[in-house]
This record gives C-alpha cells, structure tokens and sequence, in this order.
C-alpha cells in the first residue's frame, strides 16, 4: 500500500512541475512580445560590420554620434539621458527652443564729445548697453592701457612705390607710441599676401619686415583683411585685437568679397579696423566707401589724408585711440536668440558734457554651436 501511495504522489508531484514549466515559457513569451502599436528593437549585434550601435562606445572611445544641438561639450548624449517631458497643451512656449552656449561679449570702446576729444576717465555708470534694442548688464569694466595684438596690413603693389618710404616711418611711430608689450605682426599684400613678421614686440624685426616692399601686383584687399583676421583670431594669448591697413588703391584681384570681409571682422570678439586710404588716382569712391564699411562695423575709423605728411599724425592718434579705450563686456539677455548677427549700441553720459559719442562695433555674428 505504501508502494502504491508513493507511486501516486511522485505522479502528481511530476504533473504539477510540468505545469510550472509551462507557466514560465509562457511569461517569457509574454515579456518578448512588443505591446500593441510599438516596434520591437534589435539587438545590438544586429549591427553592420564595423558599425558601434547607437548609445555604445565607439572603438576609439568616442560617442558613436554627435551630441545634440545646443549640447554643451563634454555632457553626454542625449539619448542617454532621461526624455524630456513633451509640453502640455496650455505651455506651447517651451518648444521650438534653440539653445546655445552663453558667452560674453567684450567691447572696445573710444568716447568723444561733440567737439571730437576723446574723454578719458568715465566710470562704468555711465555706460549703456544695448543689443538688438534690448539693455542688457555689463558683467565687466575697465579703461586700463592693455596689450594688443596688432595686425598691420600695407599695400605693396606698385603704386606704392613712392610712398612706402613714408609710411613705414609713421607705422614705425605708431610703434614706439603703442603699449611696449603689443604683440604685432606685419602683412604686405598685393595679389598675394605675405607674412613677413609673425608676433613680436621686437622694433627691429617689424622694422625689417616693413621694408620687405616689391611695389608690384594687384590688390587684393579683401583676402589679406579675411588672412590677417584669421591669423588673429587663432592667436588668443591678448583679448583685444586691432588691424591697421594701409592702401592707396581698392580691391581688384581677391577671392573674398567685402560682405566675406566684413562678416569675418564682426565675429564675436573680433578686431577694430583702423584704415588709412592714400588719396589717389587708384582709390575710387567705391574703395573709399569699402574702408568706411568695413572700420565703422568694427568701432574703428578710416582716414583719407589728402598729403603723405599727414599719416605720420594719423598713426599717432591711433596709438592714442587704442591705448585709451574703454573695456565693457556683458552676456546677453536673451539666451536663446538665433545664431544671426545682432546689432549693439552703447551710449554714455556724464555730468558735465552735453552730448558723448561712443565709438564701438555696431554689431556682431555670435559663435556656431558645435554640431
């Protein structure tokens, strides 16, 4: 009878685990299956040879795609973070929003009053900032002499045979009346442009360098504007930057265009441009218009001596300009403006002047966000 007991227990114990198992098949299947109206994704090793699925390191240790638009460097991908929650009905002003990484807008600006002085002295107080009309506060303030980096850009083709003499020397005052610790490197340009001294503070080897003249060629002076900007611009040992050009002619041989020019000059922090167009047969209204634009856009002056004599006295007020700005910076209100150019003004007022004119860039093109 035990026999019998034990074989029919051993029976149900047998037909009790077989439904267990089946049981567990079953969940299994139900896990796997996709809910209705969703697609079941493939496993990573359904990726193509030589591909890094999505979301996984790549062989050289790299992200296998780039981070999101707006995405600061150096957080992770998007995809790997929590999804965002999609705005209600009533809060439609949370999308559509282009993000883009704060920075702070420096300005170099020279302040006169209406007879044309300069006026040193001012306090931050005084000033106003505006972009695209909107007042915006200024994070930092100075009105020390600093340093400069200092792009001069002289004409070399031939028409300028007979006065490189001249101008050398008034570049060469211009020198000794600058900051001793200027960094500044000389281009002369005619069809091509030629880096004749890269940065020093050395006189005598921006010395030789100025009178490497062939007085021959075209004038190509948008290309060595846009070579001489770029060459500041990969050089960040000084914040403030300027470009001096000389020419007695107008453009007639680059591959840039003015706008090119112009647009490369009012990147954010970009250099003032101060220009000095020797009156001549070669330097039309066109070419006289073209220095306008291009100095006005950046806060700085075109000159038009009608004599030689002349430029030695405008390099020194150069000097004297750039040696006596007002530094104003400010991050800008509104952060989540489109990456197209934006205008800025700044005024002044103070007690005891009538009117104050400031002289800064009147706008800029703020830095690409990294893709």
């Amino acid at each position: 009878m035990r026999s019998a007991a034990a074989r029919s227990y051993g029976s149900i114990l047998s037909t009790a685990l077989c439904y267990v198992v089946l049981l567990l098949f079953a969940s299994e299947a139900l896990a796997q299956t996709p809910a209705p109206g969703t697609t079941a994704t493939p496993p990573a090793a359904t990726a193509g040879a030589g591909e890094t699925p999505a979301g996984q390191p790549s062989p050289n240790g790299t992200d296998s795609q780039p981070p999101a638009a707006g995405q600061p460097a150096g957080q992770e991908p998007a995809a790997q973070q929590p999804p965002a929650q999609e705005p209600s009905a009533g809060d439609q002003s949370s999308m559509f929003v282009f993000k883009k990484q704060v920075q702070e807008v420096v300005l170099h600006a020279t302040v006169v009053d209406d007879q044309g002085n300069p006026v040193p002295g001012l306090d931050k107080s005084a000033f106003t900032v505006y972009e695209d009309g909107a007042a915006q506060p200024v994070t930092s303030f100075r009105r020390e002499d600093v340093p400069v980096e200092m792009g001069i850009v002289i004409d070399n083709s031939g028409s300028m045979r007979e006065k490189r003499d001249a101008v050398n020397q008034a570049v060469l005052n211009l020198i000794r009346a600058s900051n001793p610790k200027d960094e500044i490197f000389v281009v002369n340009f005619s069809q091509n442009s030629y880096l004749d001294q890269d940065f020093t503070s050395d006189v005598n080897l921006l010395q030789a360098a100025l009178h490497q003249v062939s007085a021959r060629g075209s004038t190509a002076l948008y290309d060595a504007i846009v070579a001489s900007s770029v060459h500041l611009r990969n050089n960040s040992d000084l914040t403030k930057k300027v470009l001096l050009v000389i020419t007695d002619g107008q453009d007639n041989m680059s591959a840039q265009t003015l706008q090119e020019a112009s647009r490369r000059l009012q990147q954010a922090n970009g250099p003032t441009l101060y220009a000095i167009g020797l009156l001549g047969s070669g330097l039309q209204n066109s070419g006289r218009e073209a220095l306008q634009q291009l100095a006005k856009g950046t806060g700085g002056v075109a000159y038009f001596p009608g004599t030689l004599d002349q430029v030695d006295s405008i390099t020194r007020t150069i000097a004297h300009d750039i040696r006596g700005q007002y530094m104003i910076a400010y991050r800008p209100k509104n952060q989540n403006a489109r990456p197209e150019y934006q205008s800025v003004k700044v005024e002044a007022h103070a007690p005891g002047y009538r009117a104050l004119t400031v002289r800064t860039k009147t706008g800029y093109y703020p830095p690409e966000s990294p893709h």
